[in-house]
């Protein structure tokens, strides 16, 4: 499908340890929650907790720092990495310092930070890591699904989402539009471009921004510009299709299905809404009945962007 387009500093959740987390969730959720009043479920695991920050458009010097520090944690000189992140003061960097102490009362200082910070999603997604590491499976569910629901806004929320829920495919589902960016120097000024543009009566703009803020995980925010699209251009299936997967969460993916699949009747020979059909069955795990929409898109429109990502998905799968 090729890479999504977005500039992140997301360091550490290596695959072994993400593995690791998604073992420790399973078990909870088919085992049982046998925790005793401490939260306690299994045994502690070793080394540190993994880092996960996503700074979104940002490329400051304090983000380079704090992304380079997180590569020494990943790389065990937690020393190194404890003098960086100690010249900071914000939250990922407070996390950051925490985990390079975790053997001297790392959980407590995570929780210091959250008691700090109750709103802010990087620290209860890290306490939530926090908790795992310690043994503690039930409080990290339980801080993961609090986190999900009350901000799902948060690049945060969505990568709670692949820890909960292992047997669907991680992050958001792909979309694909006709419709190009602007070129800016950066991501961040092209972003700025994007809002600006948006906030005119105009279709295609917000389709253009909602898609950067889907592809940086800010998903509420995504949803509201192809709703809003949508409202100015109802008889358009790239908007009205974008404005039903925008609805979608792992936590409750019914949501956008109840929207998308109904416009296969109002859009019947439409490619767009055949491929983002297929290409949430594949994220939730339907591949069967995913291919069966992909033909489709192809067969509707075989000359289009759509009907070509649809033949590369097609490809990979009969791999």
């Amino acid at each position: 499908m090729g890479a999504r387009a977005r500039v992140l500093a997301i360091v550490a959740i290596a695959a072994a340890l993400a593995a690791a987390a998604v073992v420790g969730v399973t078990l909870l959720q088919t085992r049982g929650d046998k925790t005793t009043a401490a939260g306690a479920v299994t045994k502690p695991r070793a080394g540190v907790p993994s880092l996960w920050l996503d700074f979104g458009v940002r490329d400051d010097a304090e983000t380079r720092a704090l992304t380079g520090a997180s590569r020494l944690l990943a790389d065990g000189r937690l020393r190194a990495a404890a003098a960086v992140f100690g010249r900071y003061h914000s939250v990922p960097a407070q996390i950051g310092a925490a985990f390079a102490r975790w053997h001297d009362g790392g959980l407590d200082a995570v929780k210091r930070v959250v008691a700090a910070h109750p709103d802010s999603p990087v620290a209860q997604f890290h306490l939530g890591m926090a908790y795992l590491w310690s043994g503690r499976v039930a409080d990290a569910v339980s801080t993961w699904q609090r986190l999900d629901a009350r901000h799902p806004d948060a690049p945060e929320s969505v990568e709670a989402e692949n820890l909960l829920y292992p047997d669907l495919a991680p992050g958001l589902p792909l979309l694909v539009t006709p419709l190009t960016l602007p070129s800016a120097p950066t991501a961040a000024a092209q972003l700025r471009l994007l809002a600006r543009d948006a906030s005119h009566p105009d279709a295609n703009a917000k389709l253009r921004y909602g898609t950067a803020l889907w592809r940086l995980d800010r998903r509420v925010s995504a949803e509201r510009q192809f709703a809003a699209a949508a409202r100015l251009a109802p008889a358009d299936p790239v908007a009205r299709t974008l404005a039903a997967v925008g609805l979608f969460s792992k936590r409750d993916p019914v949501r956008a299905f109840s929207r998308l699949g109904p416009l296969t009747g109002v859009f019947p020979r439409a490619a767009v809404v055949r491929l983002h059909l297929g290409l949430l069955l594949v994220w939730t795990r339907r591949p069967a009945k995913g291919e069966t929409q992909l033909r489709l898109a192809v067969r509707d429109d075989p000359r289009s962007v759509y009907a070509a990502v649809a033949r590369r998905i097609l490809a990979d799968v009969s791999k």
